[in-house]
């Protein structure tokens, strides 16, 4: 008797090979067998019509708070995904002294743009060590499996205290008691190490992160605990990737360790040719024998604005600042008077009103009204200003009636990384390069600025269906979201549809399969608000055996577990 049989559906089994008709058997939270199957089932899933693929796994994601607080790890769960990497950019909240509790909520606040005031409601600051933070974790079951990693900004913390925060350098000593914290975290569990070394990660008060000069000796220094015990990932996100210098520390962080690296790669408008470069840079250290991979997004990295976003054209206003306290549908209302209008226009040409964050918020040309299902390749045509100009109106008075309209639910999106020339193609060649994978949705996290959750969902339909040219195989891309990602962090147990291997699977409508326009809720600790986004297609998703969600409606069961350390595969 097998506790689960799907039947008839188009097996995409993730090794990226054809797909074939046939039957997934599930005993145990295991696949037991795949093919023509006859024998009787607790339960039978027909799957005539539909795709079956293993269940997603994403490994950029920043639910390190949200997993204390939430057994359903939306909006991941509701795009295919059945396990989720935490933990990234050296953010996180374990190891951590008493006092150093508010730090650590500032960093997360600040770099992941996730509200103080949930957080300090939400977390209960049960742990100090790593290996107590993840017993948090583990005592909350969850929809999905969820595995953390080791994040620098608080082991410097930990360790260097002010000095740590003020980035500092590191003595031997603090090196080597940062190492041994990092091993130990591992050695219970933490499927690697985590930093950050960007600029654009500031802490609440505006602090650069602690981690941002760390120099390569502590990099290197820690890498070599992950070594001491044999297992363990390495994961940057840094602003010099395309740099002699930075290189050379990936690639001796990774001999010296002899564990695995991948970085954030993106194409930077301010460089639209670099990203090739470092895609040259990955293969040349693949073909010398270094483990290292580009974590690579599936669409542009955008960020969302509107009345109810923590961002929006008129924030900075002398006048909207009149009416910022009151709810939003009520910020619309009033915004919908003439007179007031008239107000706000009229005062709307000072110069730090324009420069508010780096002059996004007033990037009219380079920013297009959000439909549903959105579009994340708009046409430049199609940009406010290019609209506003058709219409003979002045672009600020145009903005100013799509943010009053619907109640003020209306989203405005700016693309500004993978973008540059107005189309995706920089995307589709780092998916496409043989050494990157899926990665930074950063899934939990920029929960008033961006909503990329999404992008397991997007990669299937973009890349896979919908896009007109430059299309990829969708064997090749359930293989990159399913195995590739996985066996990346270590977890060699999942992402294959085969005999042995987890029973994480998706059964999918693939011809209506979308993804929705974002939406706001209030539902964090304290009322804080956060972006989500629904996805239409997914018919059934199945964690450890288990059915989870049924046409993306959740069925009450909880079987997501922390992942301790890394996974062998089937034998």
């Amino acid at each position: 008797m097998f506790d689960l049989l799907i039947k008839g559906g188009l097996v995409v089994d993730g090794t990226g090979t054809e797909p074939v008709i046939a039957d997934v058997a599930v005993r145990g939270g295991r696949i037991v067998e795949v093919g023509s199957i006859t024998g009787p089932a607790k339960e039978t899933v027909d799957a005539t019509g539909m795709w079956v693929t293993p269940g997603f796994v994403d490994i950029h994601t920043h639910y390190d708070g949200q997993a204390l607080w939430d057994g359903r790890l939306a909006p991941s769960s509701w795009h295919g995904v059945t396990t989720v990497v935490m933990s990234n950019c050296g953010v996180g909240f374990a190891p951590v002294r008493a006092h150093d509790r508010q730090r650590l909520v500032e960093l997360m606040e600040g770099v992941e743009d996730i509200p103080g005031a949930a957080l300090h409601e939400g977390l209960s600051w049960e742990w100090r060590t790593i290996a107590e933070y993840l017993d948090a974790v583990d005592r909350i079951p969850h929809d999905i499996d969820v595995g953390a990693q080791v994040p620098h900004g608080a082991l410097r913390l930990h360790v260097m205290g002010e000095r740590g925060a003020q980035r500092e350098p590191a003595t031997t000593d603090e090196i080597a008691e940062m190492a041994a914290l990092a091993a130990e975290g591992v050695d219970a569990g933490a499927l690697g190490f985590t930093t950050s070394r960007t600029l654009n990660h500031r802490t609440s008060r505006g602090e650069p992160t602690p981690t941002l000069t760390a120099s390569a000796d502590e990099l290197v220094g820690i890498a070599e605990g992950l070594g001491s015990v044999g297992q363990g990932v390495l994961q940057v996100v840094t602003d010099h990737m395309n740099t002699d210098e930075e290189f050379a520390m990936f690639r001796r962080m990774v001999a010296q360790s002899g564990r695995p690296l991948s970085f954030s790669l993106v194409q930077s408008p301010f460089d639209a040719e670099g990203y090739r470069e470092v895609l040259d840079r990955i293969s040349l250290a693949r073909q010398d024998g270094f483990a290292i991979t580009g974590q690579v997004a599936t669409r542009a990295v955008g960020l969302l604005f509107g009345l109810q976003c923590t961002l929006h054209p008129f924030m900075a206003n002398p006048v909207f600042a009149e009416i910022a306290s009151l709810a939003v549908p009520e910020q619309a209302r009033v915004m919908a008077d003439p007179t007031f209008k008239a107000r706000l226009l009229a005062a709307h040409g000072g110069g730090k009103v324009r420069k508010l964050g780096g002059g996004l918020i007033g990037a009219f040309g380079h920013m297009f009204e959000l439909d549903d299902p959105p579009d994340y390749e708009p046409d430049p045509t199609q940009s406010l200003q290019a609209c506003a100009e058709r219409a003979g109106r002045p672009v600020e008075d145009f903005v100013y009636d799509r943010l009053v309209a619907d109640e003020g639910r209306t989203l405005l999106y700016l693309p500004t990384l993978n973008f540059a020339g107005g189309t995706l193609d920089s995307v589709g060649e780092m998916l496409a390069h043989p050494y990157t994978v899926p990665g930074l949705s950063d899934g939990g996290a920029h929960v008033g600025t961006i909503c990329d959750g999404s992008f397991p969902t997007t990669l299937l339909t973009m890349w896979g269906r919908d896009r007109d040219h430059g299309q990829l195989e969708l064997p090749f891309l359930v293989q990159r979201q399913c195995r590739d990602t996985a066996r990346t962090v270590g977890l060699h147990d999942r992402g294959v549809l085969a005999p042995g291997y987890r029973a994480d699977l998706n059964v999918i409508d693939f011809e209506h399969l979308t993804v929705r326009r974002p939406e706001v809720r209030y539902d964090l600790p304290a009322g804080g608000r956060r972006l989500l986004q629904r996805a239409d297609g997914y018919r059934h998703t199945i964690v450890a055996g288990v059915e989870t969600y049924a046409d993306g409606e959740p069925t009450g069961e909880l079987p997501g577990r922390l992942v301790r350390g890394a996974q062998p595969a089937p034998a």
